[in-house]
């Protein structure tokens, strides 16, 4: 199995700003969808809960971490740890794909950084305040493989890491 995190952030490491994004890039979100459909997703409960209507993302096995008892979203799979989150993915990656999302937040992508095999980063060319980073990444562990830059509507690249 695959261990992919995927992910926008800014220079100075911003994901997130109270349960939101900072920042509107419709092509970044064009990429998530595009890269993410027909795979399994793994998040917190609270990113779950900044999507939408707090409904599971289409298309997708939703798995979502929690420690809260009873929770149960609608087409989701709730478990209370990542490696629960991880043995559930790997059961049903015969129907999905070999490839499994880690989508945030950042708890999350901090407890996992080490299982990570990929990241799939928009690399946002500006600060953003916020209260959400993402980790630090040790260019030891992961080399850039591919790279495409955007200007618009602010300049900003997608970046694809590999462990080495």
């Amino acid at each position: 199995m695959i261990i992919s995190h995927i992910l926008a952030t800014s220079e100075n490491r911003v994901i997130g700003v109270n349960g939101d994004l900072p920042w509107d890039i419709p092509e970044d979100m064009k990429f998530f969808k595009n890269k993410t459909k027909k795979h399994i997703i793994i998040m917190g409960r609270k990113t779950f809960e900044s999507f939408p209507g707090q409904k599971a993302l289409p298309n997708r096995l939703n798995i979502v971490i929690t420690r809260q008892q009873n929770y149960k979203p609608e087409n989701t799979v709730v478990v209370n740890s990542i490696d629960g989150a991880l043995r559930y993915a790997e059961s049903k990656t015969q129907e999905y794909s070999n490839e499994v999302f880690i989508i945030g937040g950042g708890e999350i992508y901090n407890q996992t950084l080490k299982l990570a095999n990929k990241i799939y980063l928009t690399q946002i060319h500006k600060d953003f305040e916020g209260d959400t980073k993402y980790p630090v990444l040790n260019n030891d562990e992961f080399k850039v493989t591919e790279r495409t830059d955007h200007t618009d509507p602010v300049p900003f690249s997608f970046l694809t890491y590999e462990r080495v």
